[in-house]
């Protein structure tokens, strides 16, 4: 995704990446950085439980939303490979969290 994306909005770098975690399409170096960065989120958001977890208390999230995106990731992503087209994550990612969360 474009860093333009997240400028001036460092807190939409974590939804897209639960939600591409949710999906099982986070990388293993943006999983890395982010358990790296988990010192410096209890700083700002307090206690937790890991980055998932600031994400899922900072936005009221249900405890299975990231079982729910898979569901509409897989479900969708079926549907477009009936069609011909390859399913993009970080594509579905970005439309998924502009519509619900932005």
């Amino acid at each position: 995704m474009s860093a333009d994306r997240y400028t001036g909005k460092p807190f939409l770098r974590l939804i897209d990446s639960f939600v591409l975690d949710a999906i099982g399409a986070l990388d293993d170096q943006a999983k890395e950085g982010l358990v790296t960065i988990e010192p410096k989120l209890e700083e700002v958001y307090g206690p937790h439980d890991g980055w998932q977890d600031v994400v899922t208390k900072n936005m009221n999230f249900p405890s299975d939303l990231p079982e729910k995106i898979e569901q509409i990731w897989l479900e969708g992503s079926a549907r477009m490979r009936e069609q011909g087209i390859e399913p993009d994550p970080h594509e579905f990612t970005r439309q998924f969290v502009d519509s619900n969360f932005l």
